[in-house]
């Protein structure tokens, strides 16, 4: 029997509410429709359109019908399943659009509004949104359908972590079909601020923007824009906080964007620019309001935003941040949980994350083989931790790959580009998806090919080509090497001459590190150790890692040895332990799945700094 699952705005507002969904383009009125939407399991992807749909049951959105939260729980094969609710849309004032958001629907999304088709998209870690406007009732329920097709056997989309198998093993975990990030809707005026992108440019102390403004442009003759920053002032023990305004001006529209420098006032002396830089340990962010008018100076919109002075370079071999070297302390990060997968249980878990790596003593994350939600990304940026985000892989080499590759990364660096946390990407890991690339020349030039993009989206971001080994190009030297005998770790990389004949004669994991003629350029450039460790702690049966500690104590005495081998090596500008997390099967996290630490967090941080 069919339901009708109505969604109640206030209802879904105090139970799903999970923190703004769009952190840098922040505009009021937003509502959420995370809640319960009527469900059907397409197992053969029969169905092409609503009406040829039997909605049997009910899921919990956005939790992916593989997990428990979603109260489906089905980690079988299907390639489709299709979603419904109903809602009481607002009614809009003249000129006012509705605008249906979906934060991540993997992996090709057809949404449909009362019947009528208005928009498909293909990428499983990226947004999209549509105007539904023109389809909406002007009385009664709105009937909103989307249908998410996902093969589980395609093994040329980016996939990342999600198994071909049916039951997860080795590093591979359960499939993410469908909705798994926040579906939500907003009003917005007839001309709207539509794209915001921040760039700083530390050296000459200003920031880069770019607006584009959608709807009827015509009408939009300006945007105002304010900066401002909230300084922290000390008075013996009195501490306030005071609003320093640093920046207003207006800028005209040219065919609906904007296209400016903002020059700050340099203070001059290093420490008053310190209080205005981005770092982990002092994560200090620029607000920003930023109104659009018409001809007549009528206020049209106005949205809230964020931006930082951070400046990530490349140095020979140092990392600069803001101009001067510093050394990331990584961990690699899965992005999964118990009950709700790769969709965080709440805003709260997404923060809590960060808070609890930088407790264990690092300061920054690799999300691995997953584009993250923004709100982890908003909680990185304001509680101060450096990410490198990747690109989740396919299995497989052909040209669909290629496009799709193309297609996410581009929209992932779109969705990402102005976050201050992030200070690398890595576009490809360990050569999946190009396995043949030492005797394929296509593959090879993909490598090359998806660098470039990358460099070409955001020049002046750090580019990890091909992390792990055989690398072609890149701009830091990313190492994987598991070897769990700290003596052969510390000669592979205690100096300049024992990292050529890494480099050169190496083998971490059976592969070479470079490929082709170009080991030369790269002997000049900072090298990492991006995954190592990997010492496993469980009790489960079954579970694995890399090496195997049979009790905490165990544990604790080879995480400190390993980390005290790291720590000693002059020719490393950072690293990444593997991992923060327990996954499923796979148990060399330094925390449990549920984030129970395996041992007391001061005891992990004393071992991770020394």
């Amino acid at each position: 029997m069919e339901q009708n699952t109505t969604l109640d705005p206030a209802v879904v507002q105090s139970e799903q509410l999970r923190g703004y969904p769009r952190p840098q383009l922040e505009r009021q009125g937003h509502v959420f429709l995370n809640g319960q939407w009527d469900f059907a399991i397409d197992h053969d992807a029969v169905a092409t359109s609503p009406r040829q749909v039997q909605f049997d049951r009910r899921i919990i959105v956005p939790y992916a019908p593989e997990t428990e939260a979603s109260g489906i729980n089905d980690k079988s094969f299907y390639k489709a399943v299709w979603y419904r609710c109903f809602l009481e849309a607002p009614r809009l004032r003249s000129g006012e659009r509705l605008i249906l958001h979906f934060g991540a629907v993997d992996w090709h999304a057809t949404v449909w509004v009362n019947g009528q088709k208005v928009m498909s998209h293909d990428g499983g870690y990226t947004p999209f949104s549509c105007d539904v406007t023109d389809e909406l009732k002007r009385k009664g329920k709105q009937e909103i359908v989307v249908r998410a097709y996902d093969d589980p056997g395609d093994v040329f989309m980016p996939r990342g972590k999600q198994d071909w198998k049916k039951d997860a093993h080795g590093i591979w975990y359960p499939r993410t079909t469908g909705i798994w990030q926040s579906v939500w809707y907003e009003v917005v005026p007839a001309a709207y601020i539509d794209q915001i992108r921040w760039s700083a440019n530390v050296d000459n102390w200003s920031l880069a923007l770019e607006l584009e403004v959608a709807g009827a442009a015509a009408r939009a003759a300006s945007v105002d824009v304010e900066l401002s920053f909230v300084q922290e002032e000390r008075r013996g023990d009195v501490v306030s906080h005071v609003v320093r305004k640093l920046a207003r001006d207006s800028y005209s529209l040219d065919d609906g964007k904007v296209k400016r420098t903002i020059s700050l006032a340099d203070p001059g002396l290093s420490y008053a620019r310190h209080e205005l830089q981005w770092k982990p340990e002092t994560p200090h962010l620029i607000d920003a309001e930023i109104t659009l008018r018409d001809g007549s100076g009528k206020v049209l919109d106005r949205v809230k935003s964020y931006t930082a002075m951070k400046q990530v370079d490349v140095h020979r071999n140092t990392i600069l941040l803001n101009g001067e070297p510093y050394y990331l302390r990584l961990v690699l990060n899965q992005g999964y949980w118990e009950n709700t997968g790769m969709t965080a249980p709440s805003d709260e878990a997404l923060r809590r994350d960060v808070e609890l790596i930088k407790e264990l003593g690092f300061n920054g994350v690799r999300m691995h083989q997953k584009i993250e939600d923004p709100r982890f990304l908003y909680w990185a940026d304001k509680l101060g931790l450096a990410v490198w985000e990747e690109l989740p892989s396919p299995f497989g080499y052909s040209r669909t790959a290629v496009e799709r590759l193309v297609s996410t990364w581009s929209e992932a660096r779109r969705r990402d580009a102005s976050h201050p946390c992030i200070v690398a990407v890595v576009p490809v890991n360990e050569s999946w998806g190009v396995e043949q690339s030492p005797r394929d020349a296509a593959q090879r030039h993909f490598q090359q090919a998806i660098y470039s993009l990358s460099k070409s989206l955001d020049p002046h971001l750090p580019t990890i080509g091909n992390d792990g080994w055989e690398m072609l190009v890149s701009d830091i030297l990313a190492i994987h090497d598991y070897d769990r005998n700290l003596d052969a770790i510390a000669d592979r990389y205690r100096d300049n001459a024992a990292v050529r004949r890494t480099l050169e004669q190496a083998r971490p994991g059976g592969r070479v590190l470079l490929l082709g003629d170009v080991q030369s350029e790269h002997l000049n450039m900072p090298v990492m150790l991006t995954e190592f460790g990997g010492i496993a702690y469980s009790k489960r049966e079954g579970d694995w890692g890399y090496s195997q500690a049979r009790t905490p104590e165990e544990l604790a005495e080879r995480y400190g040895a390993l980390m005290a081998v790291i720590r000693g090596l002059p020719t490393l500008a950072g690293y990444c332990y593997t991992q923060f997390t327990d996954t499923y099967q796979e148990a060399n996290g330094l925390v449990l799945m549920d984030r129970s630490p395996k041992l007391p967090v001061e005891e992990l941080r004393k071992r991770t700094l020394g």
